[in-house]
């Protein structure tokens, strides 16, 4: 086949991927950063970790570009706005962390950093918990952990948070147990005390009676 032949089918096909990559940079999918978290952790994540669809903000179910309406595309280019660190974005693609990372710290940041994946992590506030499980989201991003479902975390951390969180309420749940073991015991012991005095009594009946 001549040269120019396979330029030919190789034009469209060079079109179609740029088109693809530029649309992705459009919609606000991230998928550098999602790609380096699962390496690093070793776990299976979803967009469901930034955006509001698990799948991304591709598509037209809801959460996604393709179900917006007016209001909805208004946010969205507003939020698309915030190239520099600023105030609360209110994103209709996005979760509530999506829309922290955005105010915190600029989509120009983020544009940069899908070549470096790794910075994000470093550049977030280390105390940050979207979630409020007390597990920071420095250290939900490198365990591959949602940031926004207190219930998903690293199992040893989310007990020893508890654990600290909840002492004083363990502390009186043991003492109560403790305290109703013990009545149980004494009751128990009254109830052989006088089974054996009924016992005693019975006896000495018997032998009242003669043979």
């Amino acid at each position: 086949m001549p040269s120019w032949s396979r330029c030919v089918y190789r034009v469209p096909l060079l079109a179609a991927s740029v088109s693809l990559a530029s649309y992705a940079s459009v919609a606000g999918a991230y998928p550098d950063f999602q790609r380096h978290i699962q390496a690093e952790s070793g776990r299976v994540v979803s967009c469901a970790m930034c955006h509001v669809h698990p799948d991304g903000p591709d598509g037209v179910k809801h959460g996604q570009i393709g179900s917006l309406g007016d209001a909805e595309l208004q946010a969205l280019n507003h939020s698309r706005a915030m190239l520099e660190p600023g105030p609360a974005v209110d994103s209709p693609i996005l979760n509530d962390f999506g829309d922290y990372l955005v105010s915190s710290l600029g989509r120009k940041r983020l544009m940069a950093w899908k070549s470096n994946p790794a910075k994000l992590i470093s550049a977030l506030n280390r105390v940050h918990d979207q979630d409020g499980d007390g597990i920071p989201d420095t250290r939900e991003l490198r365990d591959g952990t949602d940031p926004t479902d207190p219930r998903h975390g690293d199992p040893w951390l989310l007990f020893l948070v508890n654990i600290r969180r909840y002492w004083f309420h363990l502390a009186m749940l043991s003492a109560a147990t403790l305290l109703g073991l013990h009545s149980l015991n004494r009751l128990f012991r009254w109830f052989a005390f006088e089974a054996q005095r009924a016992v005693n009594a019975k006896g000495k009946a018997r032998r009242a009676e003669g043979p």
